[in-house]
């Protein structure tokens, strides 16, 4: 029973609206009709008894000259004295039996009765209803009694106002959960863009007190993370222009070294290579791209040019199986740096040959793309901490670098609403594996 509540608070507060709705409906019906229907059903059938019990003191009912005494009530009251033959005629043949009124009629006359209740005579439409009754006593006789209190229409007025009031009140209670549940959405929207690394502007202080306090507390949280992230990319452009001076130097430094020492000259020179690709990992960590625009993307595209690019080097061997994809929103720079690194991890810790895979995932609007190698692998317990910063699987795939690598990979990915998981396969090795959603 639990799992079929909805989850969110505003399919929860819905319902419970709906259901007091529903008991205080039953409620009212039923106070309604024991309380006021009810009593006025009886008083009816109580004149109606009486009306009987009167008549019935005239005499046998079917006598001519009583026929022609009650011929005089008709002008007046309205009630008509006939034979079964001539109620037939009269619109008997049509009137409907109501089993309550005549167990209540009979009880008042303490005798058998039949009650039938029709809207037409002599074939025509008559304003008041008429209620036809008979007696035990006078079998072959009913008496016709006009009763212009019962309504016409197929709805009562108790289930119309019922029915409105049920109307307006869920109707006034999804207005109010909406208008409750506005400033929680657009609070959940712009914390999912803080996760992507995007900083929405401030929110519009709305709603209830409590609504209002956590979209203060929120607005503070998000100028305080992009505050920080200011902070931390001065601070890394401050170190990297630290550290390149004296490297700069150190370069200058080597160039006068005699010829006989080239081989010193060109040891320092590859380690200032290494650190100033390790500078600029720092930086790309720690300040992603944001200028490039998200547009509509061919994934297939990416990866054949990156496979054009690879093939131009000797003892990279790449296979591609690509299925059909649809355009997706993405930042072609950001997820092309993505691509090119996991492939390059590939071939760097794992094989000489690599497989490639495209595909989608239909049921979910996303897209996937596979990296596969064939090298050793990373142990399962180290699979969850690859994508952490200045983490390396050591023991199973080398350790150059800095480890920031697949962290970068992945901040990507999260700012385009995307994952990384990496997997070992049977045949040896790794499958990096990149899921994209087809919109943004």
């Amino acid at each position: 029973m639990v799992k079929f509540l909805p989850k969110s608070a505003f399919g929860q507060t819905v319902l419970l609206i709906g259901v007091l709705l529903l008991i205080n409906q039953v409620v009212s019906y039923l106070s309604v009709t024991y309380y006021f229907i009810k009593p006025s059903y009886q008083q009816i059938n109580s004149l109606i008894a009486t009306q009987i019990a009167m008549l019935e003191q005239l005499g046998p009912l079917s006598d001519e000259a009583l026929a022609e005494d009650t011929n005089l009530i008709y002008p007046t009251t309205g009630i008509r004295i006939a034979n079964e033959q001539a109620a037939n005629k009269l619109g008997l043949s049509k009137a409907v039996s109501y089993g309550f009124m005549s167990s209540q009629i009979s009880k008042q006359l303490k005798q058998p009765a039949q009650v039938r209740i029709s809207s037409e005579t002599n074939g025509q439409k008559s304003t008041p209803y008429i209620v036809w009754v008979s007696i035990q006593s006078q079998p072959n006789v009913w008496v016709a009694i006009p009763i212009v209190g019962l309504n016409e229409t197929k709805l009562s007025p108790l289930t119309m106002y019922l029915m409105v009031i049920g109307f307006l009140s869920v109707a006034g209670g999804w207005f109010f959960v909406s208008r409750l549940n506005r400033p929680l959405q657009a609070l959940q929207k712009a914390a999912r863009q803080v996760g992507r690394g995007q900083f929405p502007p401030p929110l519009k202080e709305q709603g209830t007190t409590e609504t209002i306090q956590v979209t203060k507390a929120f607005n503070t949280m998000n100028k305080g993370i992009q505050q920080l992230e200011h902070d931390r990319t001065l601070m890394t452009a401050g170190i990297s222009h630290d550290l390149r001076t004296p490297l700069t130097r150190i370069r200058l430094a080597i160039e006068m070294l005699p010829d006989d020492q080239a081989w010193i000259k060109d040891g320092i020179v590859n380690d200032i290579e290494d650190m100033n690709e390790i500078i600029d990992q720092f930086i790309d960590y720690a300040r992603l791209e944001q200028q490039s625009k998200i547009e509509l993307t061919d994934l297939n595209r990416l990866v054949k040019s990156l496979v054009s690019a690879r093939k131009l080097n000797e003892g990279c061997k790449i296979d591609l199986s690509l299925a059909q994809l649809p355009p997706v929103l993405l930042r072609r720079v950001g997820i092309k740096r993505v691509l090119d690194n996991i492939i390059e991890n590939a071939f760097r810790y794992g094989s000489e040959r690599v497989e490639i895979k495209t595909d989608t995932l239909p049921n979910q609007g996303k897209v996937v793309c596979e990296v596969k190698d064939f090298g050793p692998g990373i142990p399962e317990a180290q699979l969850e901490s690859m994508f952490m910063p200045f983490t390396q699987g050591d023991s199973a795939r080398g350790s150059a670098g800095s480890g920031l690598g697949l962290a970068i990979t992945k901040r990507i990915l999260d700012k385009h609403g995307g994952e990384i998981r990496l997997v070992n396969h049977e045949e040896g090795g790794l499958i990096a594996r990149i899921i994209l959603p087809v919109g943004v």
